[in-house]
């Protein structure tokens, strides 16, 4: 699977495989000695990051030396920081606002024709049937995201899938994303995903939860209701996509959040 593109891209392997459910990926090294991952798309969803991933050219993503058909080569994460570590140590804010400053990059317009993208409403697709047939809670996020859906503010490119592992450190290129899922749609949806995550233990904790709500509209320049309203929308979406993949405890997590941004929008 890697050799084609190792010897296109006269790459040498510096590393054992990793394999993801969508991509396959190889620690490597370029020519001059420099580290790089090579990342092999196995779906028409992964190939249509990697194209974003070159689109954003370095600004706010990890930076791509090459990208052709299923293939991508971009730069190696090689910085020592991890956002999940300084969650787990309770340093909350600090990482918000690591994620805010890197999304402000990420976000901005580019003056390159943009690749193709998701319309963000077709993704909640899976939210409209699974509200269908377990009511309850679901039917309140996906009225929260119908109306949000229908009055959308600042549209941009997303990432699509902004959490503690998919914004890595790149040493004196700073934090920079990997990752993104090609969406388009409101600005704001980016952010409810970092304050959701399903691997932090401490992400249905009220207190922080009500916290990073706070930090993460001011840092980001949102409004703080709007971002709670698609915490609801998003946290519905995700315990959707849970309950579709067969993991209830997944779905659970994610429900207790909506029960959060329930009770924080009703307050």
């Amino acid at each position: 699977m890697f050799e084609t593109y190792v010897n296109r891209w006269r790459l040498a392997p510096d590393g054992d495989p990793i394999v993801t459910p969508g991509s396959r990926l190889l620690p490597v090294r370029l020519q001059d000695g420099a580290p790089a991952m090579l990342k092999i798309a196995l779906d028409e969803h992964e190939q249509g990051g990697n194209r974003l991933m070159a689109w954003w050219a370095g600004e706010g993503a990890a930076r791509v030396y090459a990208q052709e058909d299923d293939g991508l080569l971009m730069e190696r994460a090689m910085g020592t920081g991890s956002l999940m570590r300084m969650a787990l140590a309770g340093q909350h804010d600090d990482v918000s606002h690591i994620v805010c400053a890197t999304l402000q990059k990420l976000h901005r317009p580019r003056a390159q024709p943009q690749p193709s993208l998701v319309p963000l409403e077709r993704w909640f697709t899976d939210l409209r049937e699974v509200a269908a047939q377990q009511g309850g809670l679901f039917l309140r996020c996906l009225a929260q995201a119908e109306r949000l859906l229908a009055t959308p503010r600042e549209p941009v490119v997303l990432h699509g899938d902004v959490h503690h592992d998919n914004v890595l450190d790149f040493a004196e290129g700073g934090w920079r994303v990997i990752d993104p899922k090609r969406v388009h749609g409101e600005r704001t949806f980016d952010f409810a995903n970092l304050i959701c995550n399903p691997d932090l233990p401490s992400a249905t904790d009220p207190a922080r939860f009500a916290r990073q709500v706070q930090v993460i509209a001011g840092a980001a320049q949102l409004e703080p209701r709007r971002l709670v309203q698609w915490v609801l929308a998003f946290s519905g979406l995700s315990a959707a996509w849970f309950l579709q993949d067969g993991h209830r405890p997944g779905a659970q997590h994610q429900l207790k959040l909506a029960e959060l941004a329930a009770q924080a929008l009703a307050s």
